[in-house]
């Protein structure tokens, strides 16, 4: 069992902010790239099962305008198949439901409230489920400073 690490001795609140922590899901699950497989759209689906996953892409900052070599799996999933109606429902579980959340909205940060918000669950129960003895699918707190 992966070591449980936590970036602060302060526990989280439901004003901390989370995000999926990718560097980390890589080291500790290995199959993470099946995983996000699972969750592209079909058209995405067949182009990946042609190409391979594991293809590098360049990708330019919208901010600061920065190109950036990712992980065109990543990307693919981020910009487009996190986009399409139906990618999070009422019915989807709530650790995929979160997981889904921060890949729809470009991996930004995410205190429990907002995300709350935005799936109509508990901000409460997101909080449980975010601080508990298990990681789920890399969404960590965020490292301030």
């Amino acid at each position: 069992m992966p070591d449980v690490k936590r970036f602060s001795l302060a526990k989280p609140t439901l004003q901390t902010r989370f995000r999926i922590d990718f560097d980390w899901w890589r080291q500790t699950d290995n199959d993470w790239r099946v995983y996000l497989q699972s969750l592209l759209c079909s058209d995405h689906q067949q182009a990946f099962a042609q190409a391979g996953s594991d293809e590098m892409v360049d990708w330019v900052d919208p901010e600061t305008a920065e190109v950036q070599r990712v992980d065109g799996l990543q990307h693919v999933l981020i910009s487009h198949c996190a986009k399409v109606p139906g990618f999070i429902t009422e019915h989807t579980a709530m650790v995929d439901a979160v997981f889904r959340l921060f890949l729809s909205n470009g991996n930004a940060p995410l205190t429990p409230l907002e995300m709350a918000g935005l799936l109509g669950r508990s901000g409460d129960v997101i909080l449980r489920m975010l601080t508990g003895a298990r990681i789920y699918r890399g969404v960590r707190p965020v490292m301030e400073g």
